[in-house]
């Protein structure tokens, strides 16, 4: 296999672990719409996808719920909540190590850029990334596949010139990253499992930070 030139790097469930921030946001919008509140548990299992996706096909909620929930999960998420957010053991170490071995990284996330790029600086992470590759919040950029596009563009690559790997917890990182040729390390320390990163398609599935590395690093 060629060296790895470009790792897109999901940021939920992959850098970061989100979960306490984006319960509480979570568990605000049920009490607007006096929504049962499941538990933290079942709502973490679906982390991953654009909340509005979530929203409507998990909770059934309709398309004026999400745009008045989307504005009620933001005014806590992005004074508060975002910071309520943990880095990973070893993915500083792992994200140094490809910088080390001149690998070009980028987030791709369907978190807003706003909120991306508030994180990556917050965790003193943002030299080590040459783009910040997001979705918007006008919600026009926000599934997976539409990110790595944006990405690409700006990273002026492609599967094509460029030997790409996609880091991500969710088939949606997987199926995402295949639209446009590329493959994906399945992470198990985030919010997906096994059984769905491989069902989905990655080519290989990692425990730990260091193994990614090792697995990236290899090729």
């Amino acid at each position: 296999m060629h060296p790895v030139d470009i790792v897109l790097i999901d940021l939920d469930g992959t850098i970061s672990d989100s979960s306490p921030g984006m319960l509480t946001g979570f568990r605000k919008v049920f009490d607007r719409f006096d929504m049962e509140q499941p538990s933290d548990e079942s709502i973490r299992r679906h982390f991953g996808p654009p909340l509005a996706v979530t929203w409507r096909e998990v909770y059934g909620m309709t398309d004026e719920q999400i745009v008045v929930g989307l504005e009620v999960y933001r005014e806590y998420y992005h004074d508060v909540g975002m910071f309520e957010n943990n880095l990973y053991d070893g993915i500083p170490d792992l994200i140094q190590d490809l910088r080390g071995e001149r690998v070009t990284l980028s987030t791709a996330t369907s978190k807003p850029e706003f909120s991306a790029s508030r994180i990556i600086e917050h965790f003193g992470l943002r030299e080590y990334f040459t783009f910040i590759g997001a979705a918007d919040l006008a919600g026009t950029r926000d599934d997976k596949s539409a990110v790595i596009a944006h990405t690409l563009e700006n990273l002026q690559a492609s599967s094509q010139t460029h030997s790409i790997v996609m880091m991500g917890d969710r088939r949606h990182d997987v199926e995402g990253a295949r639209e446009h040729g590329i493959d994906t390390i399945g992470v198990l320390w985030g919010y997906g499992t096994a059984e769905e990163l491989s069902t989905a398609g990655a080519i290989a599935l990692a425990e730990t930070p260091r193994g990614a590395g090792d697995l990236l690093l290899s090729r």
